[in-house]
């Protein structure tokens, strides 16, 4: 998420997978086993709490829905560990006129327009750039979403290393899906390895083809899984794209849900509002021998 332009290009140049199948037609091979896997951190918005939260990992303000305190009980952070903001539209603090609402246990992350004609929307990361948040090195992680309709939307869920301020170590960004609103009928996956100067060391992804505009009229669970061997992603629990695990991966993954714009395409005709929604953020530890099934 940190080089869109880069990103884009890589993700354009690379292959389709093909139309999604009905699960019956999908071999068996393809699905999720969960074998191993623990529940770690469950959010589903029953209690959401959210804050601004500045790089050292202090408090500095905000109020889940319903306008609850959340001073040091928070979850999510407002903006990514490393305060870097993209896209087209700012990433806002949380409060009454934040992008954030939860209703009936699903949160709405909303980008409008506001007067002065600027764009603000959402960005929640289960971590901070002090090394606190809920992480795992391993393990499952997924979001249940439906993605906004419209040109110049581009609807996130991905990891991000938890490292340190001053960890000089390469960092993993996994991209599990990147949506742009102009092309209903696909979305990326993608890996990057970051140097600790934001060089990219590392980089792959595919294209995964859908139904025209299934991924805005019904919610789908996007998932990855990260072992010592291998990174798979899936779409609604089937294997869409997998790649080996870098072996200078080191540090707990934290995962992040936003809704941003643009990434290089026009926002003049994007729906205002646009309203990204969630319905939870599962993540799983990896232990072998433990748990099946």
């Amino acid at each position: 998420m940190r080089l869109p332009g880069l990103r884009l290009a890589l993700c354009l140049l690379l292959p389709s997978l093909g139309a999604m199948a009905p699960a019956s037609a999908r071999p068996e091979r393809d699905q999720l086993d969960m074998c191993g896997m623990t529940p770690s951190f469950f959010e589903d918005f029953a209690d959401f709490r959210v804050v601004a939260r500045d790089l050292g990992g202090k408090d500095v303000g905000g109020k889940a829905a319903g306008g609850k305190d959340t001073a040091g009980k928070a979850n999510w952070i407002a903006h990514t560990p490393w305060n870097g903001d993209f896209g087209d539209a700012r990433f806002a603090d949380p409060g009454p006129d934040g992008p954030f609402a939860v209703d009936h246990g699903l949160l709405h992350i909303t980008a409008r327009k506001m007067a002065n004609g600027r764009w603000q929307s959402g960005l929640i990361a289960a971590g901070d750039g002090a090394g606190h948040g809920h992480g795992e090195r391993y393990g499952y992680f997924e979001a249940r979403m439906k993605m906004p309709p419209g040109p110049g939307t581009w609807p996130a869920f991905w990891l991000a290393s938890l490292r340190p301020q001053g960890d000089k170590r390469p960092s993993l960004e996994l991209d599990v899906i990147e949506y742009y609103g102009q092309f209903p009928e696909t979305y990326h996956t993608s890996l990057h390895l970051w140097t600790h100067d934001k060089a990219t060391e590392l980089h792959g992804g595919s294209t995964v083809s859908v139904r025209p505009d299934s991924l805005v009229t019904a919610f789908h669970d996007y998932g990855i899984k990260v072992t010592p061997q291998t990174i798979g992603y899936y779409l609604d629990r089937r294997l869409v794209w997998q790649t080996d695990t870098p072996k200078s991966h080191v540090f707990p993954l934290i995962p992040l849900v936003n809704l941003a714009l643009g990434s290089g395409y026009s926002i003049e005709n994007t729906p205002n509002p646009s309203v990204l929604d969630v319905k939870y953020v599962h993540v799983y530890a990896y232990r072998p021998g433990g748990h099946c099934g």
